[in-house]
């Protein structure tokens, strides 16, 4: 299983990918205002780029709960002149995280190398074709409006299905698309473990699959952390379980600490049945 990028293929059968979080935002819940300067910026792609990182993943809207939206101008405002410059200094694909289309087409153009939208291509289908139109990867997370699931993972499915739909019938390329299940996303906290526990489900649709789980809430509430910077050892026990089930990529905070435990589980798993 390959994904193609201008910058490199990714060869996601051979082992775990590692895509690194950089928020260019005041307000996103664990590392919001950290980066919003294009210096800062640079800095922590160098520093993912040093520990390992496969992927950096450049945010310029807060998805946290109770987030004040912004317009796609200022969200394009935030992103493109980080896209640029980092690709200055950092030899790695760079994904823009929007549901937009205008940011999608804006990010693509300064030389972002996929997307990855929140809203699985429903919120704005427009984003589907600008990854035809730019013959670039796009991540489909599954995302809902309300948690009125008759059966969980069914459900969540069929939601998947919905977004593949679109994009396959914009025209984008069966192997440019990439899903995420979505956790913390419309979904109780037992819910999430529901996920966790069913992932093998979500890498049986065919896609490669990305794990975004990085100090999210159900992490928080099930370990009696509060504080999202003090959660990374739980999301590396969510990155673990992830590789046992078959995810392909994760996206994460701390990037070190996740490229070390996916080197060891793709190791135990894959050389020890050798």
């Amino acid at each position: 299983m390959e994904l193609k990028t201008a910058t490199k293929t990714l060869h996601l059968s051979k082992r775990t990918h590692i895509m690194g979080i950089l928020n260019v935002t005041p307000d996103s819940f664990s590392d919001g205002g950290n980066y919003t300067t294009i210096e800062k910026a640079i800095g922590q792609a160098k520093r993912m780029e040093q520990e390992g990182a496969d992927i950096i993943d450049i945010g310029g809207e807060s998805t946290r709960p109770g987030h004040i939206p912004i317009s796609s101008k200022e969200e394009v405002e935030r992103v493109v002149p980080v896209i640029k410059a980092i690709k200055e200094h950092v030899n790695l694909p760079i994904s823009i995280d929007t549901f937009k289309a205008e940011t999608a087409r804006h990010a693509v153009e300064a030389g972002a190398d996929m997307i990855n939208d929140i809203w699985g291509a429903k919120k704005d289908p427009e984003i589907a074709n600008v990854a035809r139109e730019y013959n670039v990867p796009i991540i489909l997370m599954h995302n809902r409006d309300n948690e009125n699931y008759q059966t969980l993972i069914d459900d969540m499915k069929k939601d998947l299905e919905g977004s593949i739909e679109i994009a396959l019938k914009a025209g984008v390329r069966r192997e440019n698309i990439i899903l995420d299940p979505g956790v913390g996303f419309a979904k109780s906290g037992t819910d999430n473990l529901v996920v966790m526990n069913n992932l093998e489900q979500f890498v049986q649709m065919g896609y490669p699959l990305l794990l975004a789980t990085s100090r999210k809430r159900f992490i928080g509430s099930t370990l009696n952390i509060t504080e999202p910077t003090k959660r990374d050892i739980g999301t590396g026990a969510t990155t673990c379980l992830g590789i046992v089930k078959g995810a392909h990529m994760v996206r994460v905070h701390n990037v070190r600490l996740n490229v070390e435990l996916a080197r060891m589980m793709d190791t135990m798993l894959r050389e020890g049945r050798r």
